[in-house]
Formats: structure tokens, sequence, C-alpha cells
């Protein structure tokens, strides 16, 4: 009877696959990309990768033996977060950086607000703003070299359109992923093979992707430097690590709306901030910093999104 009464923490998910299910179809559905990061920047982006994870998965060990707290590595969650976090990091990074930014991921984001389901903000996203804050200059390097020959270097795409203009990039380039930018950020060609994993399992649906996409196209559109120019929301799109994060980091259970409505007003809140950033900011990034601030909006957006129940009257004013 005693089981009848015993709740799991969140996410809640009605079905019957298993946490550990739902993070293994996301780091299937993370394959594409990342095997083309390899193949795009060799072996280091193999290496950084594997010790991100590492790091992950150590750190949650760890910190489980030490508060003496049931383990929870075999629910792959800090495989999925050290996965994304090295897919969101140069291939030139110092490996003892990586390093760091899985431990802060896990430890400081992740386990110290109660582990997977408490945590208030995506872990991987929160630890790579902590390295672009705290190690700058190594997190905007994106010069890559490979046996002695420089593979890419120079400015990313985003950083080329915000400086010299449109004209500067190739969008099919872009596309490809044949471009400088993080490991798993290049090719939204890789990305979308994922995502469509991801919606054909059932794991994710539309509601944040596309609002997201559409209100970050639709602001680009009106108020980017090139306003008025399809090409030019094109490139934006394809630029950068937006639809690594629309559809792989905006996504996620925990630090996302539970309600249809509330998670449209999450993929626009993320949209318009994303916009705002590459338009406004010194950085032509955004993404990173748009989904986690649009993370701390989520309990006031699940406030007022919260469908009324049928039949439901509002109570009639006092002065009445």
């Amino acid at each position: 009877m005693s089981e009848l009464f015993h709740v799991s923490s969140s996410p809640h998910v009605r079905s019957k696959d298993s946490t550990s299910r739902i993070m293994l179809y996301v780091i299937i559905a993370l394959l594409p990309t990342s095997f083309f990061g390899i193949y795009n920047f060799g072996i280091r982006a193999l290496l950084l990768i594997v010790i991100t994870i590492a790091s992950c998965v150590a750190s949650e060990w760890v910190f489980n033996k030490i508060v003496k707290k049931k383990n929870t590595v075999d629910d792959l969650s800090a495989v999925v977060t050290g996965l994304l976090l090295a897919l969101n990091l140069p291939a030139g990074l110092p490996w003892w950086e990586a390093v760091l930014g899985g431990v802060f991921a896990i430890i400081i984001v992740k386990c110290m607000f109660g582990g997977l389901g408490q945590n208030f903000m995506n872990p991987a996203l929160g630890a790579r703003c902590f390295l672009l804050i705290a190690f700058a200059a190594d997190m905007t390097n994106f010069n890559v070299t490979s046996n002695g020959v420089d593979v890419y270097s120079g400015a990313t795409p985003l950083a080329l359109i915000k400086n010299e203009g449109l004209d500067s990039v190739n969008v099919k380039d872009m596309l490809i992923g044949n471009t400088a930018g993080t490991i798993g950020e290049t090719s939204v060609i890789a990305i979308m093979i994922g995502a469509i994993i991801l919606i054909m399992l059932g794991v994710i649906d539309l509601k944040i992707p596309a609002s997201y996409i559409i209100t970050f196209a639709v602001f680009m559109f009106l108020f980017g430097a090139d306003r008025f120019n399809m090409n030019y929301v094109v490139a934006e799109l394809c630029g950068g690590g937006l639809m690594l994060g629309a559809f792989f980091m905006a996504t996620d259970y925990v630090t996302s709306p539970i309600t249809p409505k509330g998670q449209i007003i999450f993929g626009i809140c993320c949209g318009l901030l994303t916009g705002i950033f590459r338009c406004f900011g010194a950085n032509a990034e955004g993404v990173s910093f748009s989904i986690i601030l649009s993370n701390v909006l989520v309990p006031i957006i699940e406030k007022i999104s919260v469908p009324r129940a049928f039949g439901l009257v509002k109570e009639a004013k006092k002065n009445e």
C-alpha cells in the first residue's frame, strides 16, 4: 500500500518510456550533429566530447556518493548534459576548461538544486554561459588546425554578417556546416535529422521550436541589419546555435513550460530575446542567454497559461 504514495520527482511524462529511454533517444538524435562535428573539426572535437561527458558522469557519481544519495548515473541525463555541453563548445577549447564546465553543469546547476527535475535552467547552457563569462577569449576562439594545417581560421558566419554584411558568407556552406563555430552548431542538415528523430519518437513536439524559430525570423526580417531580406533571415537562422538550441535545449522537459499555451509563449520569448541580443547586443550569438532567461520566466509563464477548468466561473467582484 505504501507504494501507492510514492511519487517520483519531475519531469513527469505520461508514457511507458522511462527517463533513461528518453535520454537515450536524445543521445541517438544528437549523433548526426556529433559525427558531423567530429568530421568537420577532427580528433580534437571527439576528445572534447569524450572528456566533457566523462566529467559530467563522474561529477554526478561523486556528488551522489558524498551526499549519500541513490546513484542516478544510469538515467543517462548526465551523458546528455555532457554531450550537449560539448556540442556548444569550440573544438579548440582547452580540455581542463571543458572539465570545469562539466563539473559546473552537474554540481552547481543540477545537483545543488536537487538533481534531475529540480534545476531551474538547462545545465549544459548554464555551464556554457559560465565558461563564456570566465574564459571569454577561449570560448570565442574558433581557429581550428589539423596536422599543422588551418581547418578554419577567423570569425564565425554570424560575426562576419554582423561586421561585414551578408555578402561575406556562403549560406549553402552554413546549411551543410562547412563553417567555423562550435562543434555541434554548424550543420543545420545534421541538426534537422536529429530533430526529425525526436519528433518521430514523440520526445518533443513543434510548439516550442516552431514558435521560437518563427518569432526570431519575423523579428530579424523587421529589425535586422539587412531588414526585409529573406536571404539575410535564412543566414541568421542557419548561423550560430539557434537550431540546436530550439530543438534540443529549449525543449528540455524540466526547464520549459508544461502547458501548451505556455510552451508557445516560451518559444516566443526565446525568439524575441535572441533577436534582441543579435541585433542590439555586442555578441553576434545570444541563443544560450536567451533560453536561460526564458527558463527563469517559466514559473510566470505557467501561472498565466494554466487552462481554466471546465465549468469554472470567475468569482464575482465584491462591489457587485
